[in-house]
């Protein structure tokens, strides 16, 4: 008895060119080598040797590597999204890191960062060796950023920032924070050292999901900066917006990858698993299943695709990742599930991946953007009315 993978079964690699094949055969072989063995360790523990991971990483060129020059890879946006799907494969938290990493701290610099930030930061963040979160949501301003109540104030040539912000993806690890606040002359950005006396990261514990991440509170009491940290380009709302539509569009090819290794595991598992004299596979609702899960997994992984040509085409618009995001977490999320259904009890343990995907897969429906509101933006693009302001 031989099983076949639905994206052979659709030949879905034709659309790969062979820089991105082995790019993806990179990423993937460091995932197989260094995260699955590992992962559910970390997962249970809730600890992340994030620092060597990320030199790691830095070192076969995937922090930043859809941008040009200072280190940085160049390679295009698919390329960048079948790294991020190779990735979570093997974790959501793994994803995560290299996707704050590059999509929001290295972006926002390398977008509206001067050429003295940018040649201060982005080499090193680049090589894995400096670290950067990025400081957005706030506990009470999640989905409506303009309503933050972080500040900064002019004092002479320095800013004075106050605030808090929640939920800060390596947030303990950062050598850099990218922070976001208001301003008498609207919103502003800086790349501020995570050394700055009035700084503080409070780790965040007791999740049941992303427990393979480092997840953080910033706070900032009178933290005096001069004005050379703020990101000169970044004049309103728009350009932190800019940067979540960066990591928002390796979401979309990540939740394939998590949904990818659930259905694997799943049908691994039911053409092993042995119930009426004979593997489950063979039973007819087994089978229904993993028809089901294997024909949205290959719709979620040709949408992936065909928005990473449309940002290679760059005409990508945020309601075509608004579209990536909510159909493929959603359809990741349900894939997670039912391949849990299938493995039975054995679906709880940390032995098989089903289960801690489907926890992680919760938290990313509803980080980067909410499933409703990006359901609310594809709602807008359609009728033209913005019904959640």
């Amino acid at each position: 008895m031989s099983t076949q993978h639905p994206f052979a079964l659709l030949k879905v690699e034709r659309e790969l060119t062979e820089e991105q094949r082995a790019i993806q055969a990179v990423t993937r072989q460091f995932v197989n080598e260094r995260i699955k063995p590992n992962i559910a360790e970390w997962f249970e523990s809730g600890e992340l040797p994030a620092r060597d991971l990320a030199k790691e990483l830095g070192s076969i060129g995937l922090l930043g590597m859809h941008l040009q020059g200072y280190g940085c890879a160049g390679t295009d946006a698919t390329s960048y999204g079948l790294a991020n799907m190779e990735l979570e494969a093997g974790d959501s938290g793994i994803r995560s890191l290299v996707s704050v990493q590059g999509s929001l701290a290295m972006f926002a610099i390398y977008a509206y960062g001067s050429e003295e930030q940018k040649q201060e930061w982005l080499p090193r963040m680049a090589k894995g060796e400096a670290i950067g979160c990025f400081g957005l949501s706030e506990a009470d301003h999640g989905s409506n950023p303009s309503g933050m109540l972080t500040h900064a104030k002019r004092d002479g040539d320095d800013w004075i920032i106050n605030g808090n912000k929640m939920w800060i993806t390596n947030g303990t690890l950062a050598d850099v924070a990218v922070i976001w606040t208001q301003t008498e002359e609207g919103m502003r950005g800086f790349a501020v050292p995570t050394t700055t006396p009035g700084f503080k990261a409070n780790l965040i514990k007791h999740k049941l999901s992303l427990r393979a991440s480092a997840t953080a509170e910033l706070v900032f009491t009178d933290m005096r900066v001069p004005d050379s940290m703020r990101l000169p380009l970044a004049t309103s709302l728009r350009a932190p917006l800019m940067c979540l539509a960066e990591a928002r569009y390796g979401i979309i090819f990540g939740t394939v990858g998590a949904a990818r290794d659930s259905f694997e595991t799943a049908l691994a598992y039911a053409s092993t698993r042995e119930q009426f004299d004979g593997p489950i596979s063979r039973h007819q609702l087994t089978q229904g299943k993993l028809a089901s899960m294997a024909t949205d997994l290959t719709t979620a992984y040709l949408l992936a695709l065909h928005i990473g040509k449309l940002k290679d085409a760059h005409e990508v618009t945020p309601e075509h990742i608004s579209m990536g995001k909510f159909n493929n977490a959603n359809t990741a999320l349900e894939i997670a599930r039912t391949a849990r259904s299938i493995l039975g009890g054995a679906g709880i343990t940390t032995e098989y991946s089903v289960f801690r995907h489907m926890v992680n897969l919760e938290t990313v429906l509803t980080y980067e953007g909410t499933h409703e509101i990006h359901q609310l933006v594809i709602g807008q693009a359609l009728t033209g009315i913005a019904s959640f302001r």
